[in-house]
């Protein structure tokens, strides 16, 4: 019997869990709070220029490829892949960066350029990197985390003690050069922890980024998200934006509506993409699963500080996808991480997106983000704000021996106290909860609500975990645990 289900936010997880809901003949309704679409994901459009506000990475393609194969499409009906030649560049002080190409092979040329001896080694810890791929991608990651006996399969008990070691200590046990360990442990940064806080299994990420590269959709990361709404809306899925979620109403142990703009919206079934910790304040307390307690001890992936540029000219010394790594990264993790504090002295990011795709900036200009990865939960007022964009275009006008600061035409900023009012981000984080060994698979919050029948989560708060990957397989997920419910009451 199809029911009519209510979808709160229209990020990554709830856009895919509303395209395979509605497949299944189900009526799915989105509420948005914001007036666009994407949650994170949005996009900002300013004198000529667009930038993606959240993600900027393209990873593990394969996965973005298996969602629209599962409504017997292409990803290629929808948007346009770019494969970034080089993937990213990496800056390590004044003319000394290493440059990520966009084939293994190129990766080794650099890696046995900077040291001898390394290209070997790479290849064998790329080798154990994709067998964990396979293991983790193709099957683990797609289980609901329900049970740790999930994880029981004859191929992960051959791999139960890399569950115990570290990202950290394998690279470092095959690695010496500081630039080179620094580059292997990049990738798990995604994941929301500290490499040396991260199991030695989550080595798939790096396979993820040597082995299968990185992409840019032509016209940015909003593709997909448009590409998925039109999905869904050849579905049937209607999306509603200016929506904001008041409350979550449970009668007799079950959720039954919602309160929007003061209105009652029933519904059969609610899903929330949006942050789970929100999601529970919108319930009476009686019926919340996890307490201020609980939230308070589990370990948040970082917030960041981001700047939204416009240049009057095209930038030199730059790729695509540029890191800076000029700056000790175990300070800067020590801030975020083990006494949360702005750091002195931080690493950074920074995405131009107008090298690769000529609409992203007016011709002649350049589109710029930048990225510096904070503790959540810090105080954020403007001035700090500014001392910051101060701090990193000096750096990055020194680093990449060019004047920038005179061509900045706007530059709009985005933090902490951005997200918790736009997406309701649990002390502002930005990507959700860290994947380390105690927060893995069972060990996170639960897709279905212990207390309130009907009420489902997704997202990156949730199994399996922060990334766009993750948070389309979330999706995937819980639509098969709702369409169990459905289909077995």
């Amino acid at each position: 019997m199809n029911k009519t289900i209510a979808i709160v936010g229209s990020g990554f997880s709830s856009l895919a869990a509303a395209s395979y809901l509605a497949k299944e003949g189900n009526l799915v309704t989105v509420y948005e709070k914001n007036s666009t679409y994407g949650g994170r994901a949005r996009q900002l459009k300013m004198e000529g220029f667009t930038f993606d506000m959240g993600p900027t990475w393209y990873w593990m393609p394969d996965v973005f490829e298996r969602f629209f194969q599962d409504f017997g499409k292409d990803s290629s009906q929808y948007f346009q892949l770019i494969k970034l030649n080089p993937a990213y560049q990496v800056y390590f002080g004044e003319n000394d960066s290493i440059t990520i190409g966009d084939t293994l092979e190129k990766i080794t040329e650099a890696f046995e350029k900077e040291e001898p001896g390394s290209s070997i080694k790479l290849q064998k810890f790329i080798n154990e990197a994709q067998d964990n791929y396979n293991i983790a991608i193709k099957d683990l990651v797609y289980r609901p985390g329900l049970s740790p006996l999930e994880l029981v399969t004859p191929v992960t008990m051959k791999k139960i003690g890399q569950f115990f070691s570290t990202i950290s200590k394998e690279v470092r046990k095959e690695f010496t050069n500081p630039k080179l360990i620094s580059i292997l442990e990049f990738p798990v940064l995604f994941l929301g922890a500290k490499p040396s806080n991260t199991p030695a299994f989550y080595s798939f990420m790096n396979y993820a980024d040597f082995g299968l590269g990185t992409f840019h959709p032509k016209n940015g990361m909003y593709s997909v998200i448009e590409g998925m709404i039109a999905l869904a809306e050849s579905l049937g899925v209607q999306f509603k934006a200016n929506m904001n979620v008041e409350k979550i109403n449970v009668v007799n142990g079950r959720a039954t509506s919602l309160t929007i703009n003061s209105q009652e919206i029933k519904a059969d079934i609610i899903l929330s993409g949006a942050d789970y910790h929100h999601t529970e304040t919108l319930l009476d307390k009686s019926y919340r699963q996890y307490s201020e307690k609980y939230w308070e001890k589990k370990v948040f992936a970082p917030s960041s500080l981001l700047f939204y540029v416009g240049f009057s000219k095209k930038l030199k010394n730059v790729s695509h996808h540029t890191l800076f790594f000029d700056v000790p990264f175990e300070a800067h993790a020590k801030a975020i991480y083990d006494t949360p504090q702005w750091p002195e002295e931080p690493l950074f990011y920074a995405s131009f997106p107008s090298i690769t795709d000529k609409d992203a900036a007016p011709e002649g200009k350049e589109a710029g983000i930048f990225l510096i990865p904070l503790a959540p939960g810090l105080t954020d007022i403007e001035e700090v704000r500014e001392e910051y964009f101060e701090l990193i275009i000096n750096r990055f006008e020194k680093i990449t021996n060019q004047d920038v600061k005179k061509y900045v035409i706007f530059k709009e900023a985005f933090c902490i106290n951005d997200f918790i009012k736009d997406y309701n981000s649990y002390k502002g984080n930005a990507y959700g909860l860290a994947n380390t060994l105690l927060q893995t698979a069972f060990l996170r919050p639960k897709l279905k609500s212990k207390k309130a029948k009907g009420l489902y989560f997704t997202g990156q708060l949730t199994v399996p975990g922060p990334g766009v990957p993750p948070s389309l397989i979330s999706g995937k997920i819980v639509s098969n645990l709702i369409q169990k419910e459905i289909t077995t009451t």
